[in-house]
């Protein structure tokens, strides 16, 4: 996912005052720590099994979180396994499903999909495709984000969610602090049901691993964020109410 002049709004704004600077540094942190995600969920190359194997992502993992305000345990992402089963293991939960002969009279089959979907409408049973997939659209369009057309994915994969997700929180970081409302609007409306969906499915599943680890600390992630971005907002209504007292 690209954003227009994300380039020139990634860096750290002067701040006016001390919260203001701790704001700013925290949601800086919590932007990587959703890019740090986004590129965890995917199967590894060499690159990246090479920092998971090495203990660098764990390391990576915890110093963010040190910066970002949210009192959240770091995940161990350090993997032993070898990295063709680690694929092996990331396909078999996101990427292959199955077919079932159920009529073998006029040859009729069942299609099941892999075991954990990295789409959100997998999750919502009672929001069509189309409705979520399209509100995500305007969302990514009204904040200046493209979806790579190169790669084939729909508008609610997981590591697309995770992106424009980093994405605001560095904007709320570097320019714009009020993307904090933005942030938690898209909590609610799509990316916290859709982690804690993914935890859910993970939870089921044997044998999960590394991507086991991955799903309960996306969940404890971003169960957190929104706590802490609804506690602002309160905090920030109830100044505003006192104010209009005075």
């Amino acid at each position: 996912m690209a954003a227009h002049g994300e380039g020139e709004e990634s860096g750290s704004a002067v701040a006016s005052d001390d919260v203001s600077d701790e704001i700013e540094v925290e949601a800086g942190a919590r932007g990587a720590v959703y890019a740090l995600l986004a590129r965890l969920f995917t199967e590894a190359d060499e690159e990246l099994y090479a920092a998971l194997s090495g203990g660098g992502v764990t390391d990576e993992c915890a110093r963010l979180l040190e910066r970002t305000g949210l009192d959240v345990d770091p995940p161990d992402l350090t993997v032993e396994e070898e990295r063709e089963t680690l694929s092996a293991r990331y396909n078999d939960l996101f990427v292959v499903g199955y077919s079932e002969v159920v009529d073998r009279t006029d040859g009729t089959v069942h299609n099941e999909g892999p075991p954990v979907s990295l789409y959100e409408s997998g999750y919502r049973p009672n929001v069509s495709w189309n409705d979520v997939n399209l509100d995500l659209a305007r969302a990514y369009e009204y904040f200046g984000c493209q979806v790579d057309e190169d790669v084939r994915r729909n508008h609610d994969h997981l590591r697309l969610e995770l992106e424009f997700m980093g994405y605001l929180c560095r904007r709320e970081a570097a320019v714009d602090p009020d993307v904090a409302a933005a942030r938690l609007d898209f909590h609610d409306r799509h990316l916290r049901p859709f982690a804690e969906g993914i935890a859910d499915a993970l939870a089921s599943e044997t044998g999960t691993g590394l991507y086991g680890r991955l799903g309960d600390f996306l969940d404890r992630f971003t169960a957190a964020d929104v706590d802490d971005l609804a506690a602002r907002r309160e905090a920030a209504e109830t100044d505003a109410s006192r104010g209009e007292r005075r």
